[in-house]
């Protein structure tokens, strides 16, 4: 399939869109590199032939897994709804969505406006019946993906919670399962994630702060 059957003249007369986005802040902190790629498709659009190339990047920090608003996203719908859009360029399917409704939701209207998606991989038309399943794929795929991490994520949560009970029931003389035991030591692991979600950087003495400030907080019987 030659070039101009993947983008024809029409496609390439509209904008291009290329969507930018990381999940949280500390993403955006230590993972520069993951966002400089995502803004070198902008260099991709211009080789494929598109003039107008528009960036989102609203979403910088914000999760694409439903849960939480996306202005970007919100805004991207509108284009392709306003038949304004030749293209969605993407760095994969999980930048653009976490969830199949937002995902299969964006598809539908690409194919109604004729607009195509673009990511690393190649160029795909989500009218063609080949294409929309390989989009359809990639999408679950990257919906799994969130599910394994979630789960990952919770276990990693419960192993530290266990550490921090067998250090704590060792100083007390308690068992490690006693239920005072837990409990305090899900209160300080909750007071470490406060401390890190409220750091605005990761250096070292900034987050020893936070968290002696969070645990201090936890020792006066947490007053509000």
């Amino acid at each position: 399939m030659t070039s101009a059957d993947l983008l024809p003249a029409a496609v390439l007369q509209r904008k291009a869109v290329v969507y930018i986005r990381q999940s949280t802040q500390q993403q955006g902190q230590t993972n520069r590199e993951s966002r400089r790629r995502q803004y070198e498709l902008v260099d991709v659009a211009r080789q494929r032939g598109f003039r107008d190339v528009e960036v989102i990047d609203d979403d910088l920090g914000r999760s694409a897994s439903g849960t939480a608003a996306r202005p970007g996203f919100e805004r991207l719908v509108a284009w392709l709804c306003a038949g304004e859009v030749g293209a969605v360029l993407c760095f994969d399917a999980s930048r653009l969505a976490r969830n199949g409704r937002d995902w299969h939701h964006l598809l539908e209207l690409c194919g109604l406006v004729d607009a195509r998606v673009i990511d690393l991989d190649g160029i795909y038309n989500p009218c063609r019946p080949n294409d929309r399943l390989l989009l359809g794929m990639k999408g679950s795929i990257s919906e799994f993906e969130l599910g394994v991490l979630r789960a990952r994520m919770l276990e990693d949560l419960v192993k530290t919670i266990e550490t921090i009970g067998e250090i704590v029931a060792g100083r007390v003389g308690r068992p490690a399962d006693d239920f005072g035991v837990r409990a305090f030591s899900g209160a300080v692991m909750g007071a470490a994630l406060a401390a890190w979600l409220t750091s605005e950087d990761m250096r070292p003495e900034k987050a020893f702060q936070l968290i002696d400030d969070a645990l201090a907080f936890l020792e006066a019987g947490l007053p509000l």
